[in-house]
């Protein structure tokens, strides 16, 4: 085991997975203050302070996360803003060793400005293919739908992720998990599964182990976004990690929503122990002031060594939907990094 203060190795040139990412969350400061400039939009002072969102853990904090959202997303109001933003999360990603990302998006924000629901998501497989080409990255897009609109809704983006399968890897649910029932988007998600998608609805973050089980009775995620609850019971988390339901754990994001107090209070300890396949994930890193590489560090200070942080890295990639040769490849890559020695100055 690498000692806290001992050498280490650099986790920039680790291969990992990204695949708990929101297309707007991952958009750049700097590409925001740019935008809403040359739109003359007037950003609340918490989108252009440069300090990382914190809120308190009830509906209050989730509104206000919410609002600073929305004021992201209306400056995403047109092809070229939306191919900037996916160019941009791609060599972000790249920087970060990240060698597939697997991208979460609801076409309904950007529709209106671009023609519809399929003009959007064409836009955005169109720049996935060219943000792969130039950064290295391979990049899966998934659809997503929202708790806070209707079912029939969900079933109409499950429709459209199922005609674009293949370039389409996953359908999700996003937004409060407070908000709707979860019974009810069980068809849309029926659908998506049929069309060969990964099912990979958030559960688990703002609600306990019971909204967990009601996610995976539902809707029978192959991941879950986040799922960090399920910690709390350990009879579920057995559940859960004997269905094989890999977690998309995002440190980072937990703590400002108030989901822990801290990034290190997160069960990532108890979540490996039990077996649970996991892919850290930064979430919305525009809003959390935290990326893929710093959910790493979270997880180098909570103690976790090299070997630990491989086997991390690891498990993101055999959780993503990655083509069988990128697969193989990030892995020999993860071998590789824990194989070579470690330096003083690494990661």
């Amino acid at each position: 085991m690498t000692s806290p203060g001992g050498p280490r190795r650099d986790l920039a040139a680790l291969p990992k997975a990204h695949l708990h990412l929101h297309f707007t969350g991952s958009m750049r400061p700097t590409t925001l203050w740019e935008l809403a400039a040359e739109r003359g939009i007037r950003l609340p002072r918490s989108l252009t302070d440069d300090v990382a969102l914190q809120v308190e853990p009830t509906r209050r904090g989730w509104f206000r996360f919410q609002r600073q959202y929305d004021a992201a997303r209306a400056v995403v109001d047109s092809e070229a803003a939306m191919r900037r933003i996916l160019r941009e999360a791609a060599e972000d990603d790249a920087a970060e060793g990240s060698g597939r990302l697997e991208l979460q998006v609801d076409p309904t924000s950007y529709a209106p400005f671009v023609g519809g629901l399929t003009p959007a998501i064409e836009i955005v497989l169109d720049e996935a293919v060219r943000a792969e080409r130039a950064t290295g990255v391979s990049i899966g897009i998934v659809v997503a739908a929202s708790r806070t609109r209707h079912p029939l809704d969900a079933r109409t983006l499950a429709r459209l992720a199922a005609r674009s399968a293949g370039a389409v890897v996953g359908f999700g649910l996003s937004n409060d998990e407070r908000r709707g029932t979860t019974s009810d988007f069980a068809p849309a998600f029926r659908i998506a599964r049929e069309a060969g998608l990964m099912a990979v609805p958030h559960g688990g973050e703002l609600l306990g182990p019971s909204h967990v089980r009601d996610v995976v009775d539902h809707l029978r995620p192959h991941r879950l976004g986040h799922g960090v609850r399920a910690a709390e019971d350990p009879h579920l988390l057995e559940e859960v990690v004997a269905a094989g339901i890999g977690l998309e754990v995002c440190p980072a994001s937990n703590a400002s929503l108030g989901v822990v107090t801290e990034a290190e209070d997160v069960p990532l300890r108890r979540l490996v122990a039990a077996g649970a396949q996991i892919a850290l994930g930064a979430d919305d890193p525009l809003l959390f002031g935290s990326r893929l590489l710093d959910q790493y560090e979270i997880a180098r200070r909570i103690g976790f060594d090299d070997a630990e942080i491989a086997e991390l890295a690891a498990s993101s990639i055999r959780i993503s939907s990655a083509p069988e040769q990128v697969r193989s490849r990030l892995l020999d890559g993860v071998r590789r990094w824990l194989e070579a020695p470690a330096g003083p100055d690494a990661g």
